[in-house]
């Protein structure tokens, strides 16, 4: 049964990255904002690589940042390593990347929406948009709460009619088990949008207890003080390392013999993926050199013990041991 549960100037679906921004943007020039998103535990979460910046990306979180957003501001009060990139080539590949402390940001950037005048966060998943005479005019939510807007902003991400695939396993799901936003994207197809799926590559988590460190080559953290924000001033100096590591011929072998399973590349995965995350399986492919394929280790969060993860997007299957 749907109701009615108010009205607003603007209404922003989703709270990741963009949601936030978006959030934040609106309520700061002073129009009466409603974030909706599925579960208000994972406003601004990164169940993937918690990393901000690096090559092309921290173009854009400083270009953020110059438009008075809240990205730049909050990685710098909540990284655990910052690190400039390509440092022995020219200054126009150099890129600063900074790994997050994933609870941390999550947690900063849900405070940071929470406290901002006119910006009101709400848990709720749209399932339909309200269009009079081909314009949106609100959101209808799963419970039947009804909001009314004069701008939309759409920014479901991954959420959207996801799904999760382990080798040869796949199921409906958003990110980090979550729920999925499957209704929303059935409703905009009935409103003759066309939909295309893109593919990231998630890495394992791995106990930190159980990696040999002695055998991998240790990356610490700038000593000099660096930030994304051109306002900040206060620099975090206590970091952490990650840590790198390669494949060996062995490994290159399990990949070969398994290539076959993998959804890559027996048809299961039909999205494009991210430019600069190719998969071990794609980075296998296209290097047959014995020390060919770098694998990092960084910390997830720093209150974890179990944070520690290899940063390789593996879409092969669960009883591979690399």
């Amino acid at each position: 049964m749907q109701y009615d549960a108010g009205s607003y100037d603007v209404i922003v679906i989703g709270a990741g990255h963009a949601g936030s921004e978006a959030g934040l943007a609106a309520a700061r020039v002073g129009a009466k904002t409603l974030m909706l998103t599925i579960n208000l535990d994972m406003v601004a979460f990164m169940p993937c690589n918690p990393s901000v910046g690096g090559p092309a990306k921290g173009i854009v979180v400083r270009e953020i940042d110059a438009l008075g957003g809240e990205m730049g501001k909050n990685i710098d009060k909540t990284h655990i390593q910052m690190r400039m990139l390509n440092t022995g080539k020219g200054p126009a590949v150099r890129a600063l990347r900074a790994q997050a402390d994933k609870l941390l940001y999550q947690q900063e950037m849900k405070k940071t929406i929470e406290n901002e005048p006119n910006l009101t966060l709400m848990q709720g998943m749209v399932e339909r948009l309200l269009v009079e005479d081909g314009v949106c005019t609100g959101v209808v939510t799963q419970t039947g709460a009804a909001y009314k807007a004069e701008t939309v902003v759409i920014t479901t991400g991954t959420f959207l009619r996801g799904e999760i695939i382990l080798g040869e396993l796949k199921y409906s799901s958003g990110p980090n088990n979550q729920q999925p936003s499957i209704r929303l994207s059935e409703h905009l197809e009935e409103l003759g949008f066309d939909l295309v799926r893109f593919k990231t590559g998630t890495p394992p988590r791995v106990n930190s207890q159980t990696i040999d460190y002695s055998k991998t080559e240790i990356q610490p953290g700038d000593e000099e003080p660096r930030a994304f924000s051109y306002e900040t001033t206060k620099f975090i100096t206590d970091q952490l390392p990650c840590w790198l590591t390669y494949t060996s011929l062995e490994t290159h072998q399990i990949i070969d013999d398994n290539l076959h399973r993998s959804p890559m590349y027996s048809g299961m995965i039909k999205g494009t993926g991210p430019r600069y995350c190719p998969s071990i399986e794609d980075k296998r492919r296209l290097c047959d050199r014995i020390r060919c394929d770098h694998a990092y280790t960084a910390v997830a969060d720093i209150g974890n013990e179990k944070g520690k993860k290899p940063v390789y997007s593996w879409a092969n299957q669960r009883d591979f041991r690399l």
